[in-house]
Formats: C-alpha cells, structure tokens, sequence
C-alpha cells in the first residue's frame, strides 16, 4: 500500500526543521519581552531580531512590522472600518471588511479603478492566480505570494500587506501586517500597547522565533530555485491530467499556453459532473489530501466563491484544488494523476 500524499501546501506547509529548532530555542527564554530586567531584555532582542529577519527576507526593510496571529487577525487591523473596494476573488478575512464591487474577470484578473481605496491579493490561494498590483494600492493580502514568489513588499506599491507564518513553513498562529514607515493603524486589541501600540497583548516569542527562522529558510529556497523545480513537477501533473482526461477546465488557467501569472505550485481543476467534496472524499480514501477550496470555506458545502465570481456557474461546486511543495516528486504527481483520473472515470459512468 502506497504512503499518504499530502498536496494541500496552501491550506498549510509542514513544519519547517529550522522552525521547529528555533522554537525549541526560544521555549528556553524565561522573560517577557516587555519586562525591563536582563530576562526581558533577552527576550525583547530575540524578538527585535526575528523583527529584523522577517523583513529583510521579505524585502521590508525600512518599513514597520507588526507581530498577529495570523492573516485573519493583520487584515481586521488594516481593514476594519475603512470601507475598501475588493474582488469576488479575496479571502473571506479580507472581503469580510470590504465592499465587493470591483470586477473580476473570467481569467480571474481584478481591476483596481481606486488603488487608494482597494485591496487586492497577490496570488489567489484557489487558482494560483497572481495579480498586477497597482501603484499605490491600500492593502494586499500577500499570504500565499510570500516565499513561492521572488517578490519583496517594498517594490509592490501596496501601503500594507498580510502574512501567515504557517504558509511558508513557519508554526501556526502567528502572522504580521507589514506597513510602510510613516502609516499607522488603530489598535484592535486593547491594553499594554505592546508592537508599538498597535497590537495590544504578551507576545507570542516561541512563535516568532519558528516564523523568522520559516521566513528565512524560504528566502534560501527562491534563491535555490526551489520553486522553479515545484513547478516543472506541477506542470506534468497538470499534463497528465489533461491527457488522461476529456473536459476537464484547468480553473483560472483556460489554456496553459496563455501564459497566465501563477503560483509555481497550483492546479485548479474543475470536472464537470463531479462535486468537488465528493472528488476530495474519493481522493482521501485513495490516499490524498487535496481541497474544495481554501482551507477556510472547503468543508462548507457549497460551489467555489472564487470560481462563482470568475463567472464558472454551476461549475464552481465541481473544483479541486491540488497544491504541492518542494518534495513533491513527479512519481507522486503521476501517482495521483492515474488514481483521480480512474475516479472521474467512474464518476461519469455512473452519471451517464
């Protein structure tokens, strides 16, 4: 029996080994960062690094970071109360602060009118699709962009920006909102006026430190050309399927000689007559771990909001999304390609 293959990386990324050793580190460092004594000051100088190290891997020097619990929690503190315009195509913690009036296209593209006035993901965690930032855009959700992209948030043109340790191999529950020097938020959390005081509460240190040590390990990676290999494994994956197949719709893609912008590592495909919960319950049992959908809304029995707002109707309950990462051999992707393909066989047949 073959082992388990997990290709869900943008729902979440393994743990990283040097995330797991600088965490283990930090367990060690007694103080609180805000405490005054050496053990505080200890603590607030590994914080003040891992600050340090996060930004120049993401190409933020210069600007503020702003420590969170994740990408939900930076968006309520960049979007809450403001009123910005989005896209069908946004995260629900984004568009839950905005109003959805910006127009999508069917190949998933976003125009901003108002960059000012708008937010506007970088890459979609569904389609894989990457986004044009305009110059001077307000907010941009940067999660599943950062650390498979060669991108770095002081040449964006976005005033803020999201990030999730836990996408690029850092721990869970730990994230940060990047915002240009000079820019200010008004704290959600109340209290010890803790990451300048805009983000009350005790720091979360172990956390910090796995995200600086994921952050720098997946700058190392892009250099490496780590993702450049995920995609050539991503890219046989998606032939096999098209070989193997007849009407499928590569979601977000149409064509892939169109050359459309996205992440190294995404497949979305669509199989007309095939509910997309029904092809990730048929996958698991056969050993996969594929989604719906992002993680957020995929065990939600409904169609793809991201796809619904590409104009794909009914064809939007009949997505999967297949995410891989570096280790992912092409053995794996062709392992996969033959038992979804035997699966979407069976399924016509038995609608037919």
């Amino acid at each position: 029996m073959s082992a388990r293959l997990y290709l869900d990386w943008n729902a979440t990324v393994p743990l990283r080994d040097e995330a797991r050793a600088a965490m283990t580190l930090a367990m060690d460092v007694i103080g609180n960062p805000s405490s005054v004594h050496s053990e505080g000051r200890a603590a607030k100088a590994l914080m003040e690094r891992a600050r340090e190290e996060i930004s120049a891997a993401f190409g933020a020097d210069g600007a503020d970071l702003v420590f969170t619990s994740g990408t939900t929690e930076a968006s309520a503190l960049a979007l809450a109360g403001r009123g910005l315009h989005c896209g069908g195509v946004e995260h629900s913690a984004v568009s839950a602060w905005c109003h959805e009036v910006l127009p999508v296209s069917g190949e998933g593209r976003v125009t901003v009118t108002d960059p000012g006035q708008s937010t506007l993901q970088l890459a979609n965690p569904e389609t894989g699709i990457v986004q044009d930032l305009p110059e001077g855009l307000a907010v941009s959700d940067l999660t599943q962009g950062m650390g498979k992209l060669p991108v770095a948030f002081n040449w964006l043109g976005c005033d803020m920006g999201l990030v999730s340790a836990h996408k690029f191999g850092g721990p869970r529950g730990i994230g940060a909102l990047f915002l240009k020097r000079g820019l200010d938020v008004e704290a959600k959390l109340k209290g010890g006026g803790q990451e300048m005081g805009r983000r009350s509460g005790t720091e979360n240190l172990i956390g910090i430190a796995g995200m600086a040590a994921a952050a720098r390990a997946a700058a190392r990676d892009l250099a490496d050309g780590t993702w450049e290999e995920v995609a050539r494994i991503r890219d046989i994956l998606e032939s096999a399927l098209f070989a193997g197949t007849e009407g499928i719709i590569s979601g977000g893609i149409i064509s892939p000689s169109k050359g459309q912008a996205r992440l190294p590592n995404t497949l979305c495909i669509v199989a007309p007559g095939w509910k997309g919960e029904t092809q990730v319950m048929a996958m698991d049992l056969a050993g996969f771990a594929v989604s719906a959908g992002s993680a957020c809304s995929s065990g939600k029995v409904r169609g793809s909001k991201v796809l619904g707002a590409m104009g794909y109707g009914d064809q939007a309950g009949h997505m999967i999304r297949i995410s891989i990462g570096p280790g992912v051999s092409e053995e794996n992707v062709l392992r996969f390609a033959e038992a979804w393909t035997r699966a979407y066989g069976k399924a016509r047949a038995r609608a037919a």
